[in-house]
């Protein structure tokens, strides 16, 4: 009698949804070789692939040591080679945490964890189109205490070992780092400060900004020249595929104000273009900012209802859901098609034809 092994021997775990939707899409990647074997981060749902664009899926990512997924990468040299960052990386109360970099050479069906377990939150990586073995890591760090490992690091043998190459205090990691795509020596990094307990959360502090090298992260400097003095909240980034001088920047300022910067001469000074800034839930939930490839300063900002601006920044138009979900966080280009979208959203994954 009752509920017990017996009583339950018979039934059999079956999936029953989603019926309407799926949950948080973190980030997205898709092969640059097969178009149709696409690279699924879920926020709180490991990875996912699909062969065939979509039509059936496939969880890749199943007994590994988190379901949560900050970030995924395709190794631009071996379209087999993904790594995968855990821990989302946004700053709500619902977040997920991850243990660290993994690495799978078979196109996601083993993996291996490469270390940065104290990461807990990943919101980049990058990886040298020269050298497979060069591979740097935006590591956000943990958001409900100080410390553990965060920062960015960079390994040159590939995961082996691991250097810590832009740091801060002990509440300020690395969210964003980005390559200037004529030269992978040149690179840009988001610093930012934050901490969250049950009854606030502090999302910036005078340890967060935007950070310059050009000598493949030997050395760094602040860029400032036209960007505000007060403290910076969460930042998004973006360079253009088309001119990459041309640098973006979403920045949050105290009480959920801010803007939209432009610099035109790779980061040395910066122009502001607007006040818009993600709403919503806040800053700290959205804020990534996407280039197109095909049209100078059309610029996509990730927020409740997505915002797109085909002027650098200075105006900002609202896309109407229609009947897809809001809350949008990655992005997805077509390089051939630039009628071609993909959006990841707390709803799942959509894609526009025109």
């Amino acid at each position: 009698p009752g509920l017990n092994e017996q009583t339950l021997k018979g039934l059999e775990w079956r999936g029953i949804g989603p019926a309407l939707m799926s949950g948080r899409i973190a980030d997205i990647a898709i092969d640059p070789v097969r178009r149709s074997t696409w690279y699924v981060g879920v926020g709180s749902g490991g990875v996912w692939k699909t062969t065939n664009r979509g039509t059936t899926w496939t969880s890749v990512f199943d007994g590994q040591g988190s379901y949560s997924i900050g970030a995924i990468t395709i190794d631009p040299n071996n379209r087999h080679t993904i790594w995968v960052g855990t821990g989302e990386n946004v700053s709500g109360r619902h977040v997920g945490y991850g243990d660290g970099i993994y690495r799978s050479l078979d196109g996601g069906a083993s993996w291996e964890n490469l270390g940065l377990a104290k990461s807990e939150h990943i919101g980049m990586i990058r990886i040298d189109p020269r050298d497979s073995n060069v591979v740097y890591v935006a590591a956000q760090g943990p958001l409900w205490s100080g410390g553990g490992d965060r920062g960015l690091y960079k390994t040159t043998d590939g995961g082996a070992t691991w250097s810590l190459i832009l740091s801060g205090g002990e509440y300020t990691g690395v969210s964003e780092v980005h390559f200037d795509p004529r030269d992978p020596d040149v690179l840009f990094a988001v610093k930012h400060q934050r901490l969250r307990n049950v009854a606030a959360l502090m999302n910036g502090g005078p340890e967060s900004g935007i950070f310059k090298s050009t000598d493949a992260g030997k050395s760094w400097r602040e860029l400032s020249k036209g960007l505000p003095d007060e403290d910076m909240g969460k930042i998004g980034l973006a360079i253009s595929p088309i001119k990459p001088d041309t640098v973006y920047a979403t920045i949050e300022l105290g009480g959920r104000t801010g803007g939209f910067w432009r610099s035109i001469d790779g980061g040395e000074s910066w122009e502001k273009r607007s006040d818009y800034l993600s709403g919503g839930t806040g800053p700290h939930y959205y804020q990534e900012i996407f280039a197109s490839p095909h049209q100078y300063d059309l610029v996509y900002q990730m927020d409740a209802t997505l915002h797109i601006s085909a002027d650098g920044g200075k105006t900002f138009v609202p896309q109407p859901h229609g009947y897809k979900h809001g809350d949008h966080h990655a992005m997805a280009f077509d390089p051939d098609d630039p009628d071609y979208l993909m959006y990841g959203t707390d709803g799942g994954l959509y894609e526009s034809f025109d």
